[in-house]
Formats: structure tokens, sequence, C-alpha cells
């Protein structure tokens, strides 16, 4: 497996905010030695899974309690550098799903995410940025799903439309999970 800087650098962005956000996150792999974990308070590597079903037409969502809205699964890489894995993993422990498979290797999105300040387990987080690398992955849209008490309040498949309309927050709506459609209609 290639590491993160390989793959980011191999890394074809599909428009303007991919090729801008590809360039942020190299710079900040090249200048920062402590980017994979939340020690780097500025900005640390997270990964997230844009997990569909068989058929591409549902994505599997997330309530998270801390952005009150429907979201993506993912997490932190917290100096996990196989960030493939990364993203396999907080899909099956935010959902509860046992089987997801990638359905490439290859990193699917690339985001820079502003986080505003917020309160977690008690401690307050000051805000900072997401260096996101996102991976299309695929799960049976009939398997249990559960939900995960400590991050969010709701899991489900949503169809195409519902995972746009459904995000509380208008800027992953328009530039991100339109977007993300978008290229997996592509593949």
């Amino acid at each position: 497996m290639l590491n993160t800087k390989k793959q980011v650098e191999n890394f074809v962005p599909f428009n303007k905010q991919e090729e801008r956000d590809k360039e942020i996150i190299l710079s900040c792999l090249e200048s920062y030695d402590n980017i994979f974990t939340r020690e780097n308070e500025l900005a640390h590597i997270t990964v997230s899974a844009w997990v569909t079903n068989k058929n591409r037409d549902k994505i599997l969502m997330a309530y998270h309690n801390i952005y009150d809205s429907w979201a993506w699964l993912g997490g932190h890489s917290d100096g996990e550098k196989d960030l493939l894995s990364v993203a396999i993993k907080e899909a099956k422990e935010e959902s509860g799903i046992k089987n997801v498979k990638a359905v490439s290797e290859d990193i699917f999105s690339l985001e820079v995410l502003p986080v505003e300040g917020h309160t977690k387990k008690g401690r307050y987080v000051s805000s900072h940025l997401h260096l996101n690398v996102t991976y299309l992955l695929e799960a049976d849209e009939c398997e249990t799903l559960e939900i995960k008490t400590d991050e969010n309040s709701d899991v489900a498949w949503l169809t195409l439309k519902e995972a746009v309309e459904k995000s509380n927050e208008k800027w992953f709506r328009e530039n991100i999970y339109s977007k993300l459609i978008e290229k997996m209609k592509s593949i």
C-alpha cells in the first residue's frame, strides 16, 4: 500500500475544490510531523467513509450529535496511517455493520473541512481544520444497523436525494455530498 503522501499525490482532482484542497493537504503533510494526531490542534488528518449499497442508490449515514445533522461516517486517524483501514473501522463502529469493503483502495475524494469550536467529552476543542480523505465503501443494506450512542442518535440507509437533503449543513449539501454522488455515478 502506498503511503498517504503518495496516495494524495496520485489523486486526480474532480473539481477546483479537490484541486485546491489537495495542495493544502500535501503542504500540511510536508510541514507537520504530527498531522496524523490531534496533537496538531490547527489541522489533522481525518477519514470519511462514503458507504453505498451494491446498487449505488443508497448511502449509509448517521445523525451525528455534535453536528446535529445527518452526515457521512468517519473519524480521526489518531496516528494510524493506513487510512483505508480507518475508513472501514469507522464505518463499522458508527453504524454497527459487520461487512464492508472498499470499492477501490484509491482515495475517492479530498476535502479541507473547517470545524467550529465545540465541547467533546467535557473538554473544549478549539476551531480547527480536518484534512479529510474519503474512501468509497460498499455494504449490504440488509445488515442490522446499531446506533453508537456517544456519537450519533440514528443510523440509516438514505436515498441519494435524502443523503443531500437531510443534512443540516448547507455547505456539505452543496459542495460535498452532491459532489460525492456525482462522482459515484461516474464510476
